[in-house]
């Protein structure tokens, strides 16, 4: 299956709109969850453990499943294909695997939204450090998927070089236009220079998780 032009166009406008709200919607329920933890209002914190769930599934779920939904598409309707390169592979991986997470947490954000709405629950059953805790590994992910969609590391697998030799190795013939500067830009970057890019950003976010949090008291 090939898609066309302007099918592409659309999935791919689709994928990169609903990955990059999915790492915003993150980054929210990221700053709801600290919210919930440090407040001193017992309304803001009863309310931010409320607005989750259903934040969640209006917000979360639906990004998750476009972003994962149209990648599949993209990857099966380009040259790119779904094994040929380890790139794609480790997107699609981290992609189902956040996604799974999520769905299956939509329990813990109900539980949590019962314990907030009860009246006589005491504040400190309300605070949950399990939101920040995986809100916070929900944004590395994310963002380590983002950088191998820019960086296109690591080249072909051996499915994906036996298909370029049997294709006779014209890879320019094959290669959607779209994705001709991107072809450049992962030949030409050196690896060291992604995979320390990727490093620092995950140290940053470990280091301000560590700062932000260690005085109140979190525990996982």
């Amino acid at each position: 299956m090939t898609l066309t032009p302007g099918l592409r166009r659309f999935t791919f406008t689709t994928h990169v709109t609903s990955s990059c709200g999915w790492v915003g919607a993150v980054i929210v329920f990221l700053a709801l969850a600290v919210i919930g933890l440090t407040s001193d209002d017992e309304a803001t914190v009863r309310g931010a453990y409320l607005v989750m769930a259903p934040a969640a599934w209006f917000v979360l779920v639906p990004l998750a499943h476009a972003s994962f939904l149209s990648g599949m598409v993209l990857s099966l309707g380009t040259a790119w294909g779904l094994f040929r390169h380890y790139w794609v592979v480790l997107k699609l991986l981290i992609t189902a695997f956040a996604t799974v997470i999520l769905l299956i947490y939509m329990e813990t954000f109900r539980g949590m939204a019962d314990v907030a709405a009860d009246p006589v629950a005491a504040l400190g059953l309300v605070r949950n450090p399990s939101p920040v805790v995986h809100a916070i590994l929900a944004l590395i992910l994310l963002l380590l998927a983002t950088a191998l969609a820019v960086y296109k590391p690591f080249g072909m697998t051996p499915y994906g070089r036996r298909k370029h030799a049997e294709q006779g190795g014209a890879w320019a013939l094959y290669v959607p236009a779209a994705a001709a500067p991107h072809r450049g830009l992962a030949m030409s970057t050196p690896r060291w220079r992604y995979t320390a890019g990727v490093v620092a950003a995950i140290i940053v976010l470990l280091l301000f998780a560590l700062l932000h949090f260690t005085g109140t008291g979190v525990q996982h």
